[in-house]
């Protein structure tokens, strides 16, 4: 897609933002300068009709007018809340992921072209669509011989190129974001962009999703009152998924909980419990775990499904986490910001005890509060509020699990509304502490040390030869100095002379596509 059209694309989008009233309803107040006077006209020409609703709404009728690209980008933006403010990420988190479905006749071409087989080989029965999302949608079918129940999960047809159009469109908005507005530098919108074209490319790959599946599903074997879906292979491929049946009750559905007869209590310990032990124990998560995505089988063992969305934490990270927990419980806020400093995440110019102070602010309002009062996911909000002061850059695994937090816990709160976050995870935190900041941690960590000591042995000669190389180039630099050839310099000269044409060539594009926009009706 041609860097004009990418443009004429952004206009046309914030134009129906503007006028559904999503720029209105940003916190404009705190800006100041040229986007304050942007947002003062983007209020003033949102529909009138739009006063009565709330953001939420907003935003999900601007998605749906922009299509299902957008909507992913809600919904990704609502896992970045150190990006768009706590508040929109919370706004942006019910944003509904529910498109128009695609015609039946589709979905048999993308899988017949998928899996290349025909379709009655595949399938004893193949049904109309039961749900449908901005990637895929779902299907209920049958498998030949057994009549086993499936659900078959295919993508909607065009999806990668519709997301290939807006994410240059997304890429021309972040490149001017840093260009014209400096104080948003510090959150590389770019580098957020190029997460999303990542994380998107593994969504649209289903076979991404069923190992995601395939290894959660084998993490958690063992774990009480929790599962996932098996996965079928053979009927699986990059556009489809086929997965065993789910015949439960959806977590969002209360009453219908309440009315099978489930212990609403019991299953909130057993949804943080399990979170907890996938996060820390395998430091592998369902990175949306929202009540849609739950359901509850008769027996009480709860079923998480679309894991297109994962986190990952390595064990730096979560020993980083089991620490500010474990300091928080013991009030050691010193303990607490020593751990920022030894994972690097706040620059070493800044003072330990300066910052243990800032801790101690966030911790000690904490104990004067009961236990069931206290969010866990708000802590860690309000702690990442406070080493932005330190000049903690964004950990975007972080970022993910302190959202996913939020919304578990919301989900258990809204099971039990006395629901006691810190009793109800402390066996599960309590227990990794034990076996990894204990004596077998301590254990562990030697066996890794000697391990790395024995690896590097291994790897001395092919390092010294690279010593050596390194040290000739040094010196020849040093003798003759940095030199540029004919051809870089004409390269250079090149490229900064396209940046400037192209810088031209937007702003051209943008007044034309207001011309445009401007004489459409409504």
């Amino acid at each position: 897609m041609s860097t004009p059209a990418a443009y004429f694309r952004l206009v046309r989008a914030g134009w129906i933002m503007v006028r559904e009233g999503v720029v209105a309803a940003l916190p404009g107040d705190q800006l100041s300068g040229l986007p304050k006077l942007g947002w003062r006209i983007g209020t003033m020409l949102a529909r009138r009709r739009v006063a009565g609703r709330d953001r939420s709404e907003r935003f999900a009728k601007a998605a749906t007018r922009l299509g299902p690209s957008y909507v992913k980008l809600g919904q990704f933006l609502a896992t970045r809340p150190d990006v768009v403010g706590t508040e929109v990420a919370l706004d942006l988190a019910n944003l509904q992921d529910r498109m128009d479905t695609f015609p039946r006749a589709e979905a048999v071409s993308a899988i017949v072209g998928s899996l290349g087989r025909p379709l009655d080989d595949l399938y004893e029965s193949f049904g109309e669509p039961v749900a449908a999302a901005s990637i895929a949608q779902v299907h209920s079918a049958t498998l030949p011989g057994s009549g086993k129940r499936v659900a078959v999960k295919v993508i909607r047809p065009g999806v990668r190129r519709s997301f290939l159009n807006d994410l240059d469109s997304y890429f021309a908005a972040a490149h001017l974001q840093e260009r014209f507005i400096p104080a948003t530098r510090r959150l590389r919108p770019v580098q957020v962009t190029e997460t999303l074209a990542q994380t998107t490319k593994i969504e649209m790959d289903l076979r991404l999703e069923a190992a995601a599946l395939s290894e959660i599903g084998e993490n958690t074997r063992e774990d009480p009152g929790f599962r996932v879906p098996s996965v079928d292979w053979e009927r699986t491929g990059r556009d489809v998924l086929t997965l065993e049946w789910i015949d439960g009750v959806k977590m969002s559905d209360i009453h219908g909980l309440r009315a099978a007869g489930h212990d609403l209590p019991a299953l909130a310990a057993n949804l943080i419990q399990n979170f907890l032990r996938h996060t820390l124990r395998d430091g592998f998560f369902h990175g949306d775990m929202h009540p849609g995505n739950l359901f509850v089988e008769a027996d009480g063992t709860i079923v998480a499904v679309d894991f297109g969305i994962t986190g990952r934490l390595g064990k730096k990270e979560r020993r980083f986490l089991a620490e500010i927990l474990y300091g928080f419980i013991m009030r050691d806020y010193r303990r607490v910001a020593e751990v920022h400093f030894e994972a690097g995440y706040v620059p070493a110019k800044h003072d330990v005890a300066a910052f243990a102070q800032a801790i101690r602010a966030i911790g000690e309002p904490i104990h004067g509060q009961p236990a069931e009062t206290i969010s866990m996911a708000k802590l860690l909000t309000l702690l990442f509020e406070v080493t932005e002061l330190f000049d903690m850059a964004a950990r975007p695994e972080l970022v993910l699990l302190q959202k996913t937090m939020v919304v578990v816990e919301g989900v258990a709160r809204a099971l039990d509304p006395h629901f006691n976050m810190w009793k109800t995870s402390e066996p599960v935190v309590g227990s990794w502490i034990a076996a990894n900041l204990g004596p077998r941690g301590m254990l562990t960590d030697a066996r890794d040390g000697i391990n790395a000591v024995v690896s590097l042995a291994r790897q001395a000669p092919e390092l010294a030869a690279r010593t050596e190389r390194l040290s000739r180039e040094i010196d020849a630099m040093a003798e003759n100095g940095l030199r540029f050839d004919a051809e870089t310099a004409k390269a250079i000269g090149k490229a900064e002379a396209r940046y400037s044409r192209s810088g031209r060539v937007a702003l051209w594009v943008i007044a034309l596509a207001l011309v445009w926009i401007a004489m459409e009706p409504g």
